[in-house]
């Protein structure tokens, strides 16, 4: 348009057309990157985010570190407590202590063990020999009648005997030995040497010098009832 027309319109009352407005330009540096477009991470390269080794996960080929069971390895060095304190050498005494003490008591057990076997042995084989030198020596009389009660093993024993048997055991010139839960009759000669080869089986051994009173069970009037449980 020509300035005479412009002139000629302004003239007849219209105005000029505005102009439009720049847009104003930002001051500070211009996104790039994959997060330029919404923050968005761009997948197009990988398919997974930059960082994702920094967030957890391992290389590949590390071994993870620690023990089977999940526990952390022990760092401790020997002789170290739990709280890594070093022991003292007042622990290490009282440990060699209480390990004497059960290796003594050990040697103790074993040593008393071996000595109840050697007491058995020996008990098994007096006794053998004991059978072997009563053999048919007993003086036991299948018909007597008199009860002859006498204290052994803590408890109130018997033997029948006759008259004349009853007067040579009161005397000490008979004695009772038991063999296998059986009471014999035997002669003083015999009951001593029995005596020296296994003294628990004397069961009567009458002292004719001692007093009546320590003998009750002497008197051939003093009967105990059978049916008496003692």
């Amino acid at each position: 348009m020509s300035n005479s027309l412009r002139d000629q319109l302004m003239g007849l009352g219209f105005k000029p057309a505005p102009k439009p407005e720049r847009p104003a330009q930002s001051k500070g540096p211009q996104n790039k990157g994959p997060h330029a477009r919404g923050g968005k991470p761009d997948h197009r390269a990988g398919g997974k985010p930059h960082g994702a080794q920094a967030h957890g996960a391992k290389p590949q080929g590390e071994k993870p570190q620690g023990r089977p069971d999940g526990r952390k390895p022990d760092a401790r060095k020997p002789g170290q407590r739990h709280g890594g304190r070093p022991q003292s050498r007042e622990d290490i005494d009282l440990a060699k202590a209480y390990a004497i003490r059960a290796q003594r008591e050990k040697d103790e057990r074993i040593a008393a063990e071996a000595a109840k076997q050697e007491e058995a042995r020996k008990r098994r084989e007096a006794r053998a020999k004991l059978a072997e030198l009563v053999k048919d020596k007993a003086l036991n009389d299948a018909a007597a009648e008199i009860a002859r009660h006498f204290p052994y093993g803590g408890k109130i024993k018997r033997i029948y005997v006759n008259e004349a048997q009853l007067k040579q055991l009161n005397a000490g010139e008979l004695g009772v030995l038991q063999m296998d839960g059986r009471y014999l009759l035997v002669t003083a000669e015999l009951l001593a040497q029995a005596e020296a080869i296994f003294a628990p089986a004397v069961a009567l051994k009458v002292d004719p010098n001692a007093p009546a009173a320590e003998d009750p069970y002497a008197d051939p009037q003093y009967q105990v009832p059978d049916d008496l449980v003692w």
